[in-house]
């Protein structure tokens, strides 16, 4: 069994970093799905097909969301469907966070959670002329 990875993001988010880190990695090494949130979505809906793809992900080892933006639509999307203790959020969803996740499938879910918290501040960095 293997954890299963939601992302939720604004539209047009979500399928770009999945299909760039596939690219990058060759494969998806966990049970994965994207789910973008138009502008003009109706939230109720767009939690009804989360929950679809929680139930669809959960192998037994929980769900991992991962969402663009703390108190965005998304975001909040992702708090309704946090209903079990096996199914975790973390925000702020950016390319090196998804790359680490997907090099560390074999990890538990809170093993995970650091390791995409890591990733993703890990990822950031400040750099100018001097270095």
């Amino acid at each position: 069994m293997s954890i299963g990875l939601l992302l939720i993001t604004h539209e047009g988010i979500a399928q770009g970093l999945l299909t760039t880190a596939v690219n990058m990695l060759g494969d998806y090494p966990l049970p994965t799905r994207a789910l973008e949130v138009p502008l003009d979505a109706d939230p109720s809906l767009i939690q009804q097909q989360g929950q679809a793809y929680i139930q669809q992900l959960n192998q037994g080892d929980g769900v991992l969301i991962l969402s663009d933006i703390y108190g965005g639509t998304p975001c909040n999307i992702g708090q309704k469907l946090l209903t079990s203790p096996l199914i975790r959020m973390v925000t702020g969803v950016n390319l090196p966070m998804l790359v680490r996740i997907l090099n560390y499938p074999q990890l538990n879910l809170e093993d995970m959670i650091q390791k995409a918290i890591s990733g993703g501040q890990d990822g950031i960095l400040l750099r100018d002329c001097s270095e």
